[in-house]
């Protein structure tokens, strides 16, 4: 019996001890939280590798996630009215590869408008037609057609649209193309604010913000940021022609097809000037391309590059804009003037027009043209269809998300 106690008595102790020391253990230590997750870019054979982000601006999943939404969220207008509400993909369609499109029904002769308001009861139009969010990601030498959005441009805010001159008002990336699409009259035609607010009233978007930033906190920033993520993740190298340019299996060109690439390859047709970088099909740069021979007083744009670097010989020049998906883009050049692909290598085959500001890459300008044959246009124009990305235009990846209501169709 007496051992028994013994026992019972060590028992308690050991406990005892056990449970003291417990008690005075530290608690562990909280496991820092490991913020977004870095976003991995695609890494195409053949397409550059130096990529445009900005140092404040790291490209995370978190960030293309939320920058998706409101992509596609109309109240990006700062309007719940289903007749106001406009996003970025309202003219920038996946199925169009991020552009307007051949004869859009919901534009005016397929170009697209501003919310209409008092002054422009059908919405104002937009000064040019617009160009596709593909591949930015890789454009280091401006956006837009004059590349007035750029590294170099030093500008804050936009007096004409009522911006003031603060930072994150600038004019440098993919990033002001977002305040400059919710104030202009021939886009959401709204105020900053009231987009930020209207955000940040959507029971959808703390949580995602959170997940972006660290913060649950809505800003016109943060909103700029993470749009800028999305965009900058669309990527197009899954054409046919990249895919047999990488050898891939089964992939070849017809004929007439791979006639059209040596074409465009070539002095004869002279589209590889602007058009010959065999990953993103442009440049990048701005070029008059000899459509006009007026380019100032009534005839000026002040929209053209000579808007941007008052250079004489910039009058008249715009981006060379990528051949990838071309075939979906029309009407094409700035200001739509051509309908169709095939008008368009009309134009460079029989209708230049000189005048002192014409590009010098354009060698065939004396000639009035590259006056290229039926069948050599026939080719050229087969080959630009093996440009179109139809595993891009069909991604779920891209495409708005299942969940997302914002009370219109």
């Amino acid at each position: 019996m007496k051992k028994y106690k013994i026992l019972y008595t060590i028992l308690i102790v050991v406990s005892f001890s056990i449970v003291l020391f417990s008690s005075c253990k530290e608690d562990p230590p909280d496991i820092p939280d490991k913020g977004p997750t870095a976003y991995k870019f695609p890494t195409p054979k053949f397409f550059p590798t130096d990529l445009n982000i900005p140092d404040d601006n790291p490209t995370t999943v978190e960030g293309v996630k939320l920058g998706r939404y409101l992509f596609y969220d109309g109240r990006m207008s700062g309007r719940t009215e289903c007749d106001s509400q406009m996003s970025c993909a309202t003219c920038h369609i996946q199925e169009k590869g991020f552009e307007v499109g051949f004869n859009n029904p919901d534009f005016v002769d397929g170009h697209p408008h501003g919310i209409p308001d008092a002054q422009y009861p059908n919405g104002k139009l937009t000064p040019h037609y617009p160009l596709p969010l593909v591949n930015l990601v890789y454009n280091h030498n401006g956006y837009l057609w004059n590349g007035l959005v750029s590294e170099n441009n030093t500008m804050l805010g936009l007096a004409a649209y009522g911006v003031p001159a603060e930072e994150q008002y600038h004019l440098k990336n993919i990033e002001s193309l977002v305040w400059m699409g919710i104030v202009a009259q021939h886009e959401m035609n709204g105020s900053i604010q009231q987009t930020v607010d209207m955000i940040a009233s959507i029971d959808i978007y703390p949580p995602m913000f959170k997940d972006a930033f660290g913060t649950e906190e809505i800003t016109y920033d943060r909103i700029s940021k993470a749009l800028a993520q999305y965009i900058r993740t669309i990527i197009s190298y899954r054409t046919k022609f990249h895919k047999w340019l990488r050898h891939e299996q089964g992939v070849t060109l017809e004929p007439d097809e791979m006639r059209g690439f040596e074409w465009l390859m070539s002095e004869k047709a002279d589209c590889f000037h602007c058009h010959g970088q065999t990953a993103l099909l442009t440049t990048n740069e701005f070029y008059n391309n000899a459509k006009d021979s007026c380019f100032t007083g009534p005839c000026q744009d002040p929209r053209d590059r000579y808007g941007v670097t008052k250079d004489e010989m910039d009058r008249g020049a715009y981006k060379a804009t990528s051949l990838i998906n071309c075939e979906l883009y029309g009407p094409y050049m700035h200001d739509g003037r051509f309908k169709t692909l095939r008008e368009v290598v009309d134009f460079y085959s029989d209708h230049l027009v000189n005048s002192p500001y014409v590009d010098p890459l354009m060698e065939w300008i004396y000639y009035g043209g590259t006056h290229l044959t039926e069948l050599e246009k026939d080719d050229l124009i087969a080959f630009l269809g093996t440009l179109t990305d139809h595993d891009l235009l069909n991604d779920p990846q891209y495409s708005k998300p299942a969940d997302l209501d914002t009370g219109c169709n």
